[in-house]
Parts: structure tokens; C-alpha cells; sequence
């Protein structure tokens, strides 16, 4: 017996009589998992982050839309806590919560291709970035400026904005969405499927996925990309064509001193404040930097750059004198690659693997670059021999492309930066949980001591990354700005999605530590 839609989603709203009418419960909501069944261990632990495991009464598994709604409906039928886990590298406990009773794995949902009649290309929330990347370049020769680890989910790397490589010359990823396909709970707890587009009835819930963050609206099941001005039916027209090949290599920078220190990040940021400008010549580059806790802050440089052009290698090799100028001992360069952009994200990007890390993320974006006196701050908590281990502090670089669009067209309002700030602190055993956090949160607070512990949006800062989450941010004790943690993820945008939230899920059905809608101060419970 087959339903109807209509039938599919008055069963749904029901919250169980899907069964009753005729439809197989499997085939309704998909396998369900509970403790004991063979593979819930190893699905609560596909969590990045290890401070956090979640023990949910239920684990939907479905490979369809149809099965996240049903799932959707039980679960607000049971009155239990919602959350739908991508990829499952949020960093802070926003799926992997003790009171999260109802998980919703997406990692079935991984479908790409291109949708004839939508012309545009339908990527499953679950499809994590390297098969996104394998895909488009399989079926039209395009990709998306996305992120640098292969694999992320789309489900939470889209909805927070999602850059990467690419994003100094072709913008977000949210930049080229052109449509989202997401499961909705409305004021009667009905369960909706819902395909909103930027000139259909439902762009508000559009926009709020172009930066507005996983976990807030409703569970998203697919994806459209298709660039702002790409039309027609031709798929190797509708995103972005990748570089030809790229240039790489990696600098490894004994900064065994603090001056050595504070000359070459201050190298590295003074060159990417310079170069952030929409158009630039060095819009093609990409070098995220990370220093490591090994006592001598040991820096390692990835040099990535669009090798089109034919004075690239003069490019790269500009960039890396200017970055090294006047850095003792120097840096040690690996022989620089010129490689297809397909090899690159195969060889270069970071490939996906297994996290047993306990994490804690601080970030920050940046307008103007530190001072020397906050490279030092940073530079005396990285150095400090307690603390050597597999934490590190990175810079990656933004801006370009990126500033080229109006702070208001997406959720995502960082429009006027050039570089984000993260501290990834990291251990693996649960006894250095205090000592570890309160590393990251005094070294946070310490640099940014004149804006109240906090990078407060303004002329020297942009705010925060929602998909570098940091709780912090609504706790007075670590931030003392007397700005609440949405200003620095939302800015000016959001009300407007404090209205959609109201709109579309007006039960707060999809709710966390720093979900729209949430209190200004404190901790959710």
C-alpha cells in the first residue's frame, strides 16, 4: 500500500499512526537503533569532540526525507529532546548533550546530483565535503569554496556559512545556495517538509541557512547549489569552476623565540590585512597556519594558490618572503607542488579520520591584526611546558570574495574581516579538563583583556564563527563586554532570525547551548 503526501504527513503529525494506516514501521522512519542494538555504540561516538557523548533513548537512521519527518514527528509525539547530527564535528555539545533523547544521524542522506528541474545540484545534508567535492567535479566539472577537512558534513558546515580554500575568491558556501530542504514543527506539532528558495514563500527560512547555524530551524535533509548568477540547465555553469591546478607547499617555522614569534605571525598578519580587499591579486591564496604547543611554539605554514595564472609561482614565493622577513632561525620549506585541483583536495586537503581528542574551540574574527604586546600574550600560553601536547593555535585567512557581499544578503554577517582567530585546545584524558579549559578561556581573555575577554565587533574585530561554537560567550565571568553571545556570532542580523525562530519552531523544538532564541545569559538547561 502506498500513501500520499498528504496521507504521509496527517499520519506524521499524528506522532505514531503512520503503523496504524498501513506503513511498515521500518520503512516509515527507517532503522531505529536503541542501547544495546549493534552499531549504537559506534554511532554515539561519531562525535569530533570526546567530552561529549550523548546516550539517546532512539537512533534514527534514515536514508529519506519522507524518514526524517517521520522520525521528527515520533520524537515530538514522545516529547523528547531533537538533534540531527551531519557530519558530527561540532566541537561543543550541541547534539552531544546528556538531555538529547532523539538522535537523528543524516549520514545516510549523502545523495549529489544534479536536479533537472531545480537546476541546481541536491547535496544530502549527510554528505560530508570530500564526496560534495568528488561529486561536482564528477558531474559538471564545478565545486564550492567549502572547507579544507574532507570530512565535515554539509548539514552543519552550510547552515554556519562553510569556507575554505577557495572562499578569498568565490565567497561562502552559502554564498551559492539557492535552496533548502528542511523538516519544520509547527505551533500544532505538525511536522512539514518544507523546500524554501530566495524568491519563493519561504525565503525567510532560506536566509536563515546561509549562516544562521545547525540545529535551530528544523532538520535540514538536502541542500541546492547554484551560484547567484549562473541560470540554465547546464550543470557545468551553475558553481564555481576549481582552479586548474594549485600550487602547495609547507613552511615549517622554528619560532624558538618570542621575538622570533611576534615577527613572523605579525609577518603573517600584516601580509593577509594588506590582501583582503574583493579582487586582490593574492585572492587566489590560501596559507592557514597553526602553532603547535611543543615548547618552542613550532609553526607549520600550508601554502596553497591557484596556479592559473601565469605569475603564480612568482606570487607564492612573494608571500613567503614577506611572511619570513627578518624570522631567525628560518623557516624550512618543503619543495613546492604543482598539482591538479583534484590531487590537491586529494593529497593536500586534510583527509577524513577518527577524533579521540577532548576539544575546547575559541575564535575570533579579525579587522585589523594584533599588536605585538597580544602576540606576546599568545606566544607565553604556547610556550608554557604544562601545556605541550596536541593543542594549537591557527589563523586562517578570510576576506576577499567573502567581503564582497552585503553583511544582511546571508545570516552570516562577517563581511568586513580578514582573518579568524582559533584556539583548539586538546587533550585526551578527562582529568586535564580543568586545567586545559581554563588554559584556552585565561589565554582568550588575556588577548582580548581591552574589549572585555571578548572580541567585541568593531573597527579591530568581527565578532565569531557559530561553527567554532564557544558557550563562553553567555557566561558574564569570561565575557564582561555586557554584549550578549548573539552579537558576536549575528551582529545586526539577529532579530531577523530571532523572528524566523519564532515563526518556524515556536515549540523550540530544536534547541541548544547557543540555538536563536535562547537566553541572552547563562547556561541552557
Amino acid at each position: 500500500m502506498s500513501l500520499s503526501r498528504r496521507q504521509l504527513l496527517a499520519a506524521a503529525a499524528l506522532g505514531g499512526a503512520v503503523t496504524a494506516i498501513g506503513l511498515p514501521a521500518a520503512r516509515a522512519e527507517g532503522r531505529v537503533l536503541g542501547a544495546g542494538d549493534h552499531e549504537y555504540e559506534e554511532l554515539t561516538r561519531r562525535g569530533y569532540n570526546r567530552r561529549f557523548q550523548a546516550r539517546p533513548a532512539k537512533i534514527y537512521l534514515p536514508t529519506t526525507t519522507e524518514q526524517v519527518r517521520t522520525a521528527v514527528a515520533r520524537s515530538v509525539a514522545e516529547g523528547t529532546r531533537i538533534a540531527a547530527r551531519s557530519g558530527g564535528h561540532c566541537f561543543d555539545d550541541f547534539v552531544d548533550h546528556a538531555a538529547t533523547r532523539s538522535l537523528i544521524d543524516l549520514s545516510r542522506i549523502d545523495a549529489v546530483y544534479w536536479d533537472e528541474r531545480l537546476r541546481a545540484f541536491s547535496v544530502g545534508a549527510g554528505a560530508d565535503i570530500g564526496t560534495v567535492y568528488d561529486a561536482l567535479l564528477r558531474n559538471g566539472g564545478v565545486t564550492v569554496p567549502g572547507g579544507i577537512c574532507l570530512g565535515v558534513g554539509m548539514g552543519g558546515h552550510l547552515c554556519g556559512g562553510g569556507y575554505g580554500p577557495l572562499s578569498r575568491r568565490h565567497g561562502l558556501v552559502a554564498d551559492h545556495l539557492a535552496g533548502v530542504e528542511v523538516v519544520t514543527v509547527d505551533a500544532d506539532g505538525a511536522v512539514k517538509v518544507v523546500l524554501a528558495t530566495p524568491d519563493g514563500p519561504d525565503r525567510d527560512l532560506w536566509w536563515a541557512h546561509t549562516g544562521g547555524g545547525g540545529g535551530n530551524f528544523g532538520v535540514v535533509t538536502r541542500f541546492l547549489l547554484r551560484s547567484p548568477s549562473a541560470d540554465g540547465t547546464d550543470p557545468a555553469a551553475a558553481l564555481p569552476k576549481p582552479p586548474g591546478s594549485m600550487l602547495s607547499t609547507r613552511l615549517i617555522v622554528p619560532v624558538t623565540t618570542e621575538e622570533s614569534f611576534v615577527r613572523f605571525v605579525g609577518n603573517y598578519l600584516a601580509f593577509f590585512e594588506r590582501h583582503s580587499a574583493p579582487g586582490d591579486e593574492f585572492t587566489g591564496l590560501y596559507a592557514p597556519l597553526m602553532i603547535r604547543t611543543t615548547g618552542t611554539a613550532a609553526a607549520e605554514l600550508l601554502v596553497l594558490l591557484d596556479a592559473d595564472a601565469p605569475d603564480a609561482r612568482a606570487r607564492l614565493d612573494a608571500f613567503v618572503t614577506t611572511v619570513t622577513d627578518g624570522v631567525f632561525p628560518p623557516a624550512i620549506p618543503t619543495p613546492v607542488a604543482q598539482l591538479s585541483y583534484p590531487d590537491t583536495v586529494r593529497q593536500v586537503y586534510y583527509a577524513k579520520g577518527p577524533s579521540e581528542l577532548r576539544v575546547k574551540v575559541k575564535a575570533a574574527y579579525l579587522r585589523t591584526a594584533y599588536s605585538p604586546d597580544q602576540l606576546r600574550i599568545f606566544y607565553r600560553y604556547l610556550t608554557d611546558p604544562r601545556f605541550l601536547g596536541e593543542s594549537q593555535l591557527e589563523f586562517l585567512p578570510f576576506g576577499g570574495a567573502i567581503n564582497a557581499v552585503p553583511a544582511d544578503a546571508t545570516a552570516m554577517p562577517a563581511r568586513d574581516s580578514f582573518m579568524t582567530m582559533l584556539i583548539h585546545a586538546a587533550w585526551r584524558r578527562p582529568a586535564g579538563d580543568d586545567r586545559f579549559l581554563r588554559w584556552a578561556r585565561d589565554m582568550y581573555r588575556d588577548v582580548h583583556a581591552d574589549t572585555g575577554g571578548v572580541p567585541v565587533p568593531g573597527d579591530t574585530y568581527g565578532g565569531s564563527y557559530i561553527n567554532y561554537p564557544d558557550p563562553d560567550l553567555a557566561d558574564p565571568a569570561w565575557n564582561t563586554s555586557g554584549l550578549p553571545w548573539h552579537a558576536f556570532y549575528y551582529r545586526d542580523n539577529y532579530p531577523r532570525l530571532h523572528r524566523i525562530k519564532t515563526d518556524r519552531d515556536p515549540g523550540n523544538v530544536f534547541a541548544h547551548q547557543l540555538s536563536i532564541g535562547r537566553p541572552e545569559w547563562g547556561p541552557i538547561r
